[in-house]
């Protein structure tokens, strides 16, 4: 059979996430991936299970997801974009759809992974049209919070900033690189002093909330209430219990996937005082 490989764009605001869930005592909720099997399935002409590259958590939205599923081969010329959009929800989108070599698969084809969180950083208010997508954590230190990415960068043992839920073989990854957008405004008509900030992660996975736990960290850092040289320690403990906080889930985006034989591309731009050197969040 063709395989179809998908990738799609979402808000993730009113779902529980990408994976499909099955609740004992209650309805199952509504998860992305319910919502583009049921699409899938009607265009093929039956039940048809889709694979995504990763399981966005309630709440983190995609720009990028990618997925894979097996279709009838007489539903091979399909047009599968506009037959999905046609029936997907207005928050759920497919960017683009095409027939790819059988041996691709959305989850375990991948190479490197981009995730990007926004954070807002005025205590007085965010603006409703942002609330859902940003952070809204307030001022911080810039200089100290860039100066945790020099000690994150690198392979390491990421058993510290993995929450519990998943289990994988080795907490080990290679994080390529940490990059953020210079402080703005971005409406003009704003008052000054209203800052956002998106923060790139770059790695070969990541592990079950590892993004958030990173950017947990980095604030905490930037707040004065751990000290970054401290950040080889935390990760050579192991230890969940020393680390700060977990960051909400709402500021959190996938942003891209790569596969074999595509490039990185361009990263986030990286201010002066910045350092610049499988899958569950």
């Amino acid at each position: 059979m063709p395989r179809l490989k998908l990738t799609l764009a979402y808000v993730s605001t009113r779902y529980h996430g990408w994976q499909i869930q099955a609740w004992k005592d209650r309805e199952d909720p509504p998860t992305v991936q319910a919502f583009v099997e049921k699409a899938v399935s009607h265009v093929a002409g039956r039940s048809t299970h889709v694979q995504g590259a990763g399981r966005t958590d309630a709440g983190v939205h995609a720009d990028a997801q990618v997925a894979h599923c097996d279709i009838p081969e007489d539903r091979a010329h399909v047009r599968w974009q506009l037959a999905l959009n046609t029936l997907l929800p207005h928050d759920i989108r497919v960017l683009d759809a095409r027939i790819v070599p059988d041996s691709f698969d959305a989850c375990f084809s991948v190479k490197r992974k981009a995730y990007t969180y926004s954070l807002w950083l005025d205590s007085l208010y965010t603006p409703p049209r942002l609330y859902p997508f940003v952070w809204a954590c307030g001022p911080f230190d810039l200089d100290l919070f860039d100066a945790a990415v020099p000690h994150l960068v690198g392979t390491h043992d990421f058993a510290s900033l993995q929450n519990a839920g998943t289990p994988h073989k080795s907490t080990v990854r290679t994080l390529y690189a940490i990059t953020r957008s210079p402080a703005r405004t971005p409406e003009a008509a704003l008052p000054p002093g209203c800052r956002q900030i998106d923060v790139r992660f770059e790695a070969n996975g990541f592990l079950k909330q590892m993004v958030r736990n990173l950017v947990g960290l980095m604030v905490a850092c930037g707040r004065g209430r751990f000290d970054p040289e401290r950040i080889p320690e935390l990760l050579a403990s192991g230890d969940r219990r020393l680390a700060p906080f977990t960051a909400p889930p709402q500021g959190l985006t996938m942003s891209r996937i790569w596969y074999e034989n595509e490039s990185p591309g361009v990263s986030l731009p990286v201010p002066e005082t910045s350092q610049d050197p499988t899958d569950k969040d």
